[in-house]
């Protein structure tokens, strides 16, 4: 079974974190948002994005070939936590995450950060907090939970403590749910999650855990959804380009284009597949030369060399 890749990023370190971002961004040396960058440079785009949540990981990649090719600079910013991300887009020290969650899993930073953000697009449009099982396991809906906690040990394995996703578990399905007392969500981090998933899975073992859509690890490992019928985890929500706000206006080529771009299910699937799985770290371009090459006819958007 495939298990999840370990990609290494900076430790956030609280919400001042964003105050160190040029320094520990890849690319070229030049901070994000210099519009000075190189001869005949458009601008320095730095892409801020968590790879632990591989759609913003692929979305990224996929950015910064499209962007180099219409003559911007990028730099990527690794962060391990959402609230240093979305204070460094605010500050400006971020030019872009590629891919937010803003009508629900990162409602709370839209609501203090949103007068200096800049919504340039939606490109997915069904993305969704889950809580899942094994595929094999009898339980099939939330509701199925409460009393069972003994075959769960009590936990609920999570990701890592500032995620959306953490939240929304945390604050609203145990409380709808009434299952606060009887389970502990247990914070760690993505990888750590799907480790765990994936030992209880090969052993054929009880495991309950928190999981989202669009995610390759839903295909990746034999899981299932849990029926949601009080809607504790919240509605289907868009996955969106968020810029620091007047990025439009500094990187006009660059708004246009992603204000195009479009994915279905499958599209966006075997993006996230080639990026993470089939290649995975250290090729990441190429993963994004061979999407371009199976899917570049499908769209209007693409810019080629």
């Amino acid at each position: 079974m495939k298990k999840f890749r370990h990609i290494t990023a900076i430790t956030a370190l609280g919400l001042t974190a964003s105050l160190a971002l040029a320094g520990c961004a890849t690319g070229n040396d030049t901070a994000g948002g210099d519009s000075e960058a190189g001869d005949g440079d458009k601008g320095t785009i730095t892409l801020g994005f968590l790879p632990s949540w591989t759609d913003g990981l692929s979305m990224a990649y996929l950015l910064q070939d499209q962007f180099e090719k219409l003559g911007y600079t990028v730099e990527m910013q690794t962060l391990t936590e959402a609230g240093p991300l979305y204070t460094g887009l605010a500050q400006g020290d971020v030019d872009m995450y590629p891919s937010a969650w803003p009508e629900v899993t990162h409602v709370q930073y839209m609501e203090e950060y949103g007068d200096d953000l800049e919504d340039l697009g939606a490109y997915y449009e069904n993305a969704k907090l889950t809580i899942a099982v094994p595929s094999y396991m009898d339980i099939d809906s939330i509701e199925d939970l409460k009393g069972s906690a003994d075959r769960f040990d009590g936990k609920i394995i999570g990701i890592e403590p500032g995620a959306g996703l953490t939240r929304q578990t945390q604050e609203s399905m145990l409380p709808e749910y009434d299952l606060e007392g009887e389970y502990t969500l247990e914070t760690s981090s993505t990888a750590a999650m799907l480790t765990v998933l994936g030992e209880a899975i090969d052993k054929e073992e009880d495991v309950v855990v928190t999981l989202w859509r669009p995610f390759w690890a839903n295909s990746t490992y034999d899981v299932k959804d849990l029926e949601d019928p009080k809607g504790a985890m919240g509605d289907a929500e868009t996955l969106n380009f968020i810029g620091h706000k007047g990025f439009a206006e500094q990187f006009p080529e660059a708004a246009e284009l992603v204000k195009q771009i479009k994915l279905d299910d499958d599209q966006y699937g075997s993006l996230e597949d080639l990026v993470v799985n089939e290649f995975g770290e250290g090729q990441e371009s190429e993963a994004i030369d061979k999407w371009l090459e199976d899917n570049a006819d499908q769209f209007d958007w693409v810019v080629t060399d």
